[in-house]
């Protein structure tokens, strides 16, 4: 997911900085918010940011000679909302660009975008669509659905910036889509699984906290 530095044109590069912007505005009022109302969340908000930063460092090779890597923007996106993983997606993106040379500074805005953006956005979405199906079953949808899209939109954003010569965008798009989307299904299982698994731990382990924030208590009690 992370594209390289140097690798979209300025223009494009620009414009997905631009894009991504409003997001993050508003995810740093949106945790702003939540500090200053529950500070006892802190850590939980700290653990998020960890936990996709660890997930998204990984650098796994797949089938069609890309790298593939789970995400980890579920988890802050269910227990926080996708404003609060916008900053945190962003942070993580520019501490591995600067200091796992994974991802870009040229590309940051792209790279947050897709990860920090529609990423936690449809993992959100999913979580609120899928509550009633019960709490496990709903962050893995979320997680693991969250994670596909966020590959779906670096295709996306791959092919608005390198059409195919002869199809064009929707040619290129296929292309970008097989080689990312695809490969990437397996990685959003675990990822999937994974997330469960901590969210299950946090439950267990810090209710109260969880209680203050938007996850709800209604969620707590459900499996």
């Amino acid at each position: 997911m992370h594209i390289m530095e140097g690798y979209l044109p300025p223009l494009h590069a620009a414009a997905w900085m631009v894009a991504a912007a409003p997001f993050v505005v508003a995810g740093v009022r949106r945790i702003r918010r939540v500090v200053d109302d529950h500070p006892e969340t802190r850590l939980l908000l700290a653990t998020s940011g960890a936990f996709a930063f660890v997930l998204s460092a990984l650098k796994i090779p797949s089938v069609t000679g890309s790298c593939s890597h789970p995400t980890g923007v579920g988890l802050g996106a269910v227990l926080f909302g996708p404003n609060a993983m916008a900053v945190l997606g962003t942070i993580v993106l520019l501490f591995q660009a600067l200091l796992l040379a994974h991802g870009g500074l040229t590309t940051l805005g792209a790279n947050v975008f897709s990860m920090a953006v529609v990423g936690p956005w449809v993992a959100y979405g999913v979580w609120r669509l899928a509550a009633g199906l019960g709490r496990s079953l709903a962050v893995f949808l979320a997680a693991a659905l969250g994670n596909l899209a966020t590959y779906c939109t670096t295709s996306v954003q791959l092919a608005l910036a390198f059409p195919d010569p002869a199809t064009g965008f929707g040619g290129s798009l296929v292309k970008f889509l097989s080689i990312f989307a695809v490969t990437q299904v397996p990685l959003a299982v675990v990822e999937g699984i994974l997330t469960v698994v901590v969210v299950n731990l946090l439950v267990q382990y810090s209710r109260d906290e969880l209680s203050a924030l938007a996850f709800g208590t209604k969620a707590l009690g459900a499996k």
